[in-house]
């Protein structure tokens, strides 16, 4: 560990302990798996990990995420969210994310009050400022804290971190909802969520590791690195065969590649030519 990464260390553990007691939720990505773990360590049985049951949410990461928990030794509580149920959520405006967070946040809030814990925190980290998240707006209207952030942990810093502590997920891909497949303005249901998520999962089980599928109303875009266009090719009869049994007519790959809030290009586009 490097000197810096040690003093943000350092910051987090001692933010925890002023902390006191503190509920996190865990998605089963990096960066909460880590704050999981440094409560923990830091606070024992006064740290609740917190799973939010989505149907946003990709079929299998709930498990793993449950399955972290255990490794760690934390508490964990499974409570169900209702994204689909909230009209604001489904029409899908560029504000979505801000809905789905105040509903993940709010029934937090709700199992903080129940546990008799005064704080809530999530995983959000110092390279997510910079970024268009109207979901750290929900944080901060339900008093939720990122230590992360508070410390000064960058992205990079998190999974060096997390090697380091020997959390098995230390590389993992980032991964968003599920909602963040589709362009704004198309109505998120509870089908169309399913219908990304068996596609996504086809594309891991051949075995890549970061890969989106992005929902175009009759189209599938594809995004992999770009190292991976060529097992693309190799692969694309069954790929597209696949994809056309979800209901797709089309199957395009990304020759850009993946990258991290891609759909949030039509939101700059629209701005620059204001």
């Amino acid at each position: 560990m490097t000197p810096e990464l040690q003093v943000k260390y350092g910051r987090l553990q001692a933010i925890l302990q002023e902390m006191g007691a503190v509920v996190v939720g865990l998605s089963g990505g990096v960066d909460s798996t880590l704050l999981v773990k440094v409560a923990y360590d830091t606070l024992r049985d006064r740290c609740l990990a917190v799973i939010g049951k989505s149907e946003a949410f990709p079929e299998g990461e709930i498990e793993q995420a449950l399955q972290l928990a255990r490794q760690i030794g934390v508490r964990v509580r499974i409570v169900p969210t209702h994204e689909l149920q909230n009209p604001l959520f489904q029409v899908n405006r560029p504000d979505r994310c801000y809905h789905c967070k105040t509903e993940l946040f709010s029934v937090l809030r709700r199992v903080a009050e129940e546990e008799g814990i005064p704080w809530i925190a999530d995983g959000s980290h110092a390279d997510d400022v910079g970024d268009y998240r109207p979901g750290m707006r929900a944080a901060q209207e339900h008093g939720v804290r990122a230590p992360l952030l508070e410390a000064g942990l960058t992205k990079a810093d998190i999974r060096a971190l997390a090697k380091h502590l020997g959390l098995p997920i230390w590389d993992k891909p980032s991964f968003a909802c599920l909602s963040s497949r589709f362009p704004y303005g198309t109505v998120i249901t509870r089908d169309l969520l399913q219908r990304v998520d068996k596609a996504e999962r086809y594309l891991r089980e051949l075995g890549f590791r970061q890969a989106r599928a992005r929902h175009h109303d009759t189209i599938l875009r594809i995004e992999v690195e770009p190292q991976d266009f060529e097992r693309v090719l190799h692969h694309a009869a069954d790929i597209v065969a696949h994809m056309k049994s979800l209901g797709y007519l089309y199957v395009a790959l990304d020759l850009e590649g993946y990258r991290s809030g891609k759909m949030n290009d039509a939101l700059k586009s629209r701005d620059a030519g204001e």
